[in-house]
């Protein structure tokens, strides 16, 4: 992904999930994304772009979506989702 900074980088990388477990969006070091859907996975893939707290994705067919992270959630267009917790 590309940022302003490698702390941009650390901030958005990683599995982001709505509250009902239902979407879950794995943004990716290397500018990809994975969105999967109640039991399909890899529902859409495409790329996206972070600047600052603001995210633009494209998936692979052309869609494209807006988000922005404020305090540590993800509101990307209708959908609110927060980062997955790591397993220990």
């Amino acid at each position: 992904m590309t940022g302003n900074t490698e702390e941009c980088h650390a901030d958005v990388v990683g599995m982001w999930v709505t509250a009902d477990g239902h979407i879950r969006q794995e943004l990716r070091a290397d500018g990809r994304y994975v969105e999967a859907r109640g039991t399909r996975h890899s529902a859409c893939t495409g790329h996206c772009t972070v600047t600052g707290g603001h995210i633009d994705c494209v998936d692979d067919s052309g869609f494209t979506a807006t988000g922005d992270i404020r305090d540590g959630v993800l509101h990307h267009e209708h959908l609110v989702l927060h980062r997955e917790e790591k397993q220990a």
